[in-house]
């Protein structure tokens, strides 16, 4: 790659905003002739490390501050972390159109509906067949593979050539859906492609990835051998496979109950669009489940991830209000976990067992899941169908877009033409170069708490984090309002610190170093201001610190009265 400077007038930029270094968040911005076409609003599902964040969203203030040259936002596909940002990117830039695509579009206006002041922009549905013209530019469409219907790639029309971002893809080539356009992807290899920025969730994994049609013969497999009550935990958002187990159940005379709000969305929109059909009669309400027999039952439930309070958690640890489980029960896990969710996959499964219940996951004996990204095998076809000039891995950790470049090199890319960014890094392309510029755009991580924006910071999270770890310890003075003499001994709060019972030394010699650094700072002058009170706790808590080997959040509290 040639040296680095910032972005030149006729090159054309790509940066991410998100997606990069990590899996979620997928938010990618083209730069094409001072035209911004933004790809993705996504968010990241937060980790037990961020404690009482709800999302992670990306910054967006580089389309804030850029907002009129925002051409629209481009959907790939309607999984939440590629739509799950929308509401929030919406709240802070003006949008003009969002172009989406069949079940994508019912997923965003039932995500916008439950925010009342968003003004929702034009939305243009496009399909297979869809050419958009710009300035010195045009899109089009190629319909690929994933574990939800209407999943494409775009491809940037520019006079310096080609440039193909795939979305999440794998290739199914016996699809239960309609199958990827093989014959667009080799006329884009045969034309020319610049470069290419693709999924690499799956780069470490070897082979080619599982058929859907493989899972559905499983699960009708299954069905037709289980004489019990079945309890199915799959993603929401995975509507084919709630299609299968709904096909499944149907075959073997079951009905089906749904529990979940996510999954109860997903069936809501299935049908509309057509992609979910149930025979009548087929699902039922909760409250007719009393009255079927337990063999004629299937409960499709959220939380295949182990997530605390999604419906499979809570009937797994006896809080749910409408099922409880059953000895003999059989749970099938229609998942496999996604990388850091294994341990709350792990204590479900656990619960279930010692509830009697047979518990099926995904493995060699039992397909029950198949990927929607591209193993090693998918991503070498990819190569060779498109041969892009210029190769870029987004979307996966670093080792996996690593991985992602080797195989690149392997299938002919030269191995200066491939480049790993990180988020905020300013990629510049030109039909002779390709190079990494100095200058970064602003990109980061946004915490939502609840509905609002920019109210949790990282500060925020270590002082929860150091909560949760060392507790709380607070003195509380009693002053005189005239001398700011102690008009009583100091009183002590401790919440996840210390039993103060049976501490009692401790606790008092707490007391005693407060008072005594209290009264020496008063007497040098010190004003019992903010700055006095941040002093005093610093030093207390490097005296706990001394004596305790723990670090709690220290709170001293003055209060003033009249002598």
């Amino acid at each position: 790659m040639a040296s680095s400077r910032i972005k030149g007038k006729d090159e054309i930029g790509f940066y991410a905003l998100g997606g990069l270094g990590k899996i979620g968040m997928n938010c990618y911005v083209f730069d094409i002739h001072d035209q911004l076409f933004v790809v993705d609003a996504g968010i990241l599902f937060p980790d037990e490390h961020l404690l009482g964040v709800d999302y992670v969203i990306p910054d967006f203030t580089y389309l804030k501050n850029n907002q009129e040259k925002i051409v629209g936002l481009f959907i790939t596909h309607g999984h939440e972390d590629h739509i799950g940002g929308i509401p929030f990117l919406l709240m802070q830039v003006k949008i003009p159109k969002i172009y989406a695509a069949g079940v994508a579009i019912d997923l965003i206006l039932n995500k916008l509906g439950d925010y009342k002041d968003i003004k929702i922009p034009e939305i243009i549905e496009f399909n297979e067949n869809s050419v958009f013209k710009f300035i010195n530019c045009s899109i089009s469409t190629i319909r690929l593979n994933h574990s939800i219907p209407d999943s494409y790639g775009f491809v940037f029309h520019t006079k310096y050539g080609n440039i193909f971002h795939t979305g999440d893809f794998k290739f199914d080539f016996t699809p239960v859906g309609p199958g990827a356009e093989f014959d667009k992807l080799a006329a884009l290899g045969r034309d020319g492609c610049l470069c290419m920025l693709a999924d690499s969730t799956n780069a470490t994994v070897e082979g080619f990835c599982k058929s859907e049609s493989v899972v559905e013969q499983s699960l009708r497999d299954l069905f037709a051998h289980i004489d019990t009550r079945i309890i199915v935990a799959t993603f929401a958002s995975n509507m084919y496979r709630v299609q299968q187990i709904i096909a499944a159940s149907e075959e073997n005379n079951r009905k089906v109950c749904v529990f979940g709000r996510s999954m109860e969305k997903t069936i809501e929109v299935g049908q509309k669009i057509g992609y979910i059909k149930a025979k009548q009669g087929t699902l039922v309400d909760a409250s007719e489940l009393n009255g079927i027999p337990l063999n004629e039952v299937t409960l499709l439930v959220t939380g295949s991830q182990g997530e605390p309070l999604a419906a499979l958690s809570r009937i797994a640890n006896g809080s749910h209000r409408t099922i409880k489980l059953i000895p003999g029960d059989t749970i099938i896990f229609s998942s496999s976990p996604i990388p850091g969710n294994q341990e709350g996959v792990n204590k479900t499964i656990n619960q279930l067992f010692k509830n009697g219940c047979n518990v099926i996951t995904n493995s060699p004996l039992n397909d029950t899941h198949a990927s929607g990204h591209a193993n090693q095998g998918d991503l070498r076809l990819m190569q060779n169908l498109v041969h892009p000039k210029y190769f870029v891995p987004v979307h996966g950790e670093y080792r996996m877009q690593k991985v992602h470049t080797e195989l690149a090199i392997e299938c002919g890319v030269k191995p200066e033409n491939n480049v790993i960014l990180e988020c905020g890094d300013v990629l510049c392309l030109t039909d002779k170069s390709m190079r990494v510029a100095y200058g970064k755009v602003p990109a980061g991580e946004i915490y939502i708490d609840g509905t609002r924006i920019g109210d949790v910071d990282n500060s925020l999270i270590q002082e929860r984090r150091a909560l949760s770890d060392d507790g709380l310890f607070s003195v509380i003075f009693t002053l005189n309002e005239k001398t700011l003499e102690p008009m009583v001994e100091p009183q002590v709060v401790s919440r996840g610190f210390i039993y103060m019972k049976d501490s009692e030394a401790l606790t008092k010699s707490f007391i005693d170093f407060t008072k005594q650094d209290l009264a020496e700072k008063l007497k040098k002058g010190a004003k019992l201001t903010p700055t006095l009170k941040n002093e005093i706790a610093k030093d207390l808590q490097i005296f706990i610190k001394s004596k305790t080997d723990r670090k709690p959040i220290v709170v001293p509290i003055f209060m003033l009265v009249k002598a």
